[in-house]
């Protein structure tokens, strides 16, 4: 496994823990189809919240949340009413949130949670 893939995982292992401290619910992780990848897709109450997951070891690129570009979010979108409808509910109430993770060298990665971000 390449080192950025690991890193990714890390972020992703580390946002679904923080979704699920904060009162959503996983519902899937790392979800595929032809068209990409959604890392996370939770549920808070009524509203699936497809989360898209940044990891980076430092500042010095700037924050994660910087590397989600227009492309990114057009993407997401289209991936987000794919899964609902892949689950039958094409109708649901559905958000969009960015989730930033910085790992630290020492102690618990800081965690940036931008709800309804696009």
């Amino acid at each position: 496994m390449r080192a950025k893939d690991a890193v990714g995982r890390y972020g992703e292992r580390v946002a679904a823990r923080y979704l699920q401290s904060v009162g959503l619910t996983v519902l899937d992780r790392n979800w595929r189809c032809r068209e990409g990848e959604i890392d996370i897709v939770a549920r808070e109450g009524g509203v699936v919240v497809i989360c898209e997951v940044k990891t980076r070891r430092g500042l010095d690129f700037g924050p994660p949340v910087e590397a989600v570009t227009p492309a990114k979010v057009r993407r997401l979108r289209a991936l987000g009413l794919r899964w609902l409808a892949d689950q039958g509910s094409p109708y649901r109430p559905l958000r969009f949130d960015v989730i930033s993770v910085v790992a630290q060298s020492r102690g618990q990665a800081a965690v940036e949670h931008l709800r309804g971000a696009f």
